[in-house]
């Protein structure tokens, strides 16, 4: 078991200010060569991937669930009710924008690609801090329940311009590495944040064509948004992106701090085409990671929109159009086992009554988020229109160091006492290291 693992209880003792001070982007592991410069360096060793329980330790601490979150506990629009912003109350180790909760992990290494999606974890009670060693054993557990496996090879991403940035050819998805590649959905993070601003009476500009985004006076008549009350499309799909971004930083750099705490080399980097990663070059044999893209006129490169049957975006062609699509959003916040379903569980003493409280949206809120939706969608072609509808913004990389090159070029200090130890800590009982 992980939780016996003296590596384990190590890592859970390392100081989190040691981690952050000392976190450093250490490049160079074993099997690696910088083949010419000043820092020329070729590794004596052959590359060593990283074991079952190392890959598993990086990836709870990029997407693992840790119990319940609290959700957003109040709105005034709502005053005798819970907040409706909420989309999942499943708590993960990386925060995500009111609980919307689109982001899962793919990785990489010498014996396959895989996913990891645990946004939908239903958690059994809230985390007790007095049981950590068992608690890392079930985060443990939930991420390896969650893992799907997508091929039996290493990512295709060539080290080749176009594919991948010069400085990165050397290093970049290598032997023996893996690569954690955070990644979100703009469709349902959008859809999440619209709807919150359509609850509170915002009305939706367009302040590119200066009007409505969409057919909305009957909204106003109804007294659903405030004329008013106006609010930029522009803003609301870069609020979309920003949020999206942010929360896939959060989750490498989770990774990252592990990796000082393990004493593991790696970095965070966005030296790769993120189209190259998905498969947007499939017909040139490059699969990537197979996903679907949308071809049209109106824009310069493709767009990706999921991976079918693993991860598929809140837009079509996985909907009909977006109306359809908002009636699926709209069905995981009120529908059977959904966030505000009264049946399922949650963070707090009485969540049957709390979520009893929640009033679903009316058949007039659904309409006018279907109306703002498809109008974006129509006139762009995809949705969010000036977004790629899935996130990939940067990539963390974990190895092991190669303590040689960094003893040969660098003054002391340049790696942790983690480093040193680490194959005494994680690997001490094998034989053949």
């Amino acid at each position: 078991m992980a939780a016996q693992s003296p590596a384990i209880t190590d890592l859970l003792q390392f100081p989190l200010m040691q981690a952050i001070f000392g976190r450093r982007s250490r490049r160079f592991g074993l099997g690696m060569e910088i083949p010419s410069g000043p820092l020329a360096f070729k590794s004596r060793s052959d590359p060593r991937p990283l074991s079952e329980l190392e890959q598993a330790v990086l990836i709870a601490a990029g997407t693992g669930v840790s119990g319940w979150n609290f959700g957003v506990p109040f709105s005034p629009k709502r005053a005798a009710e819970h907040a409706t912003l909420t989309e999942r109350f499943t708590g993960r180790t990386a925060p995500t924008a009111a609980g919307i909760g689109t982001p899962v992990l793919f990785y990489t290494d010498d014996n396959g690609t895989y996913v990891t999606n645990t946004r939908d974890v239903q958690p059994t009670r809230v985390r007790e801090l007095n049981e950590i060693e068992n608690d890392v054993e079930r985060i443990l557990a939930v991420c390896r329940e969650h893992t799907v496996q997508l091929s039996d090879e290493r990512l295709d991403l060539p080290a080749a311009p176009g594919h991948m940035l010069e400085p990165n050819f050397w290093m970049a998805n290598t032997p023996g590495s893996t690569l954690f590649m955070p990644m979100g959905d703009a469709s349902e993070q959008f859809l999440g944040l619209l709807a919150i601003f359509v609850d509170h009476g915002y009305m939706i500009m367009d302040d590119r064509e200066k009007r409505p985004a969409g057919d909305l006076a009957p909204f106003v008549r109804c007294g659903l948004l405030e004329e008013e009350k106006k609010f930029p499309l522009s803003v609301l799909e870069q609020s979309t992106y920003e949020a999206n971004c942010a929360e896939l930083a959060f989750m490498g750099h989770n990774i990252v701090l592990t990796l000082q705490a393990m004493g593991l080399g790696g970095l965070y980097f966005n030296g790769a085409n993120r189209w190259s990663v998905l498969g947007a070059f499939a017909e040139e044999g490059i699969r990537g990671l197979g996903f679907r893209f949308i071809q049209d006129d109106r824009w310069t490169v493709p767009n990706p929109v999921g991976l079918d049957g693993v991860y598929e975006a809140l837009c079509p062609p996985y909907y009909p159009d977006m109306r359809a699509a908002v009636q699926a959003f709209v069905e995981r916040k009120f529908g059977a086992g959904g966030a505000y379903d009264a049946a399922t569980p949650g963070p707090w003493k009485d969540s049957t009554n709390i979520k009893r409280s929640v009033t679903p949206y009316s058949e007039e809120f659904v309409d006018c988020l279907g109306e703002i939706a498809q109008y974006v969608c129509s006139k762009h072609g995809k949705f969010p229109g000036t977004l790629t509808t899935m996130v990939l913004t940067g990539f963390v990389q974990a190895h092991h160091i190669d303590t040689e090159y960094y003893d040969a070029h660098f003054q002391p200090g340049a790696y942790l006492e983690t480093h040193t130890e680490h194959v005494r800590h994680w690997h001490g009982h094998e034989q053949n290291w």
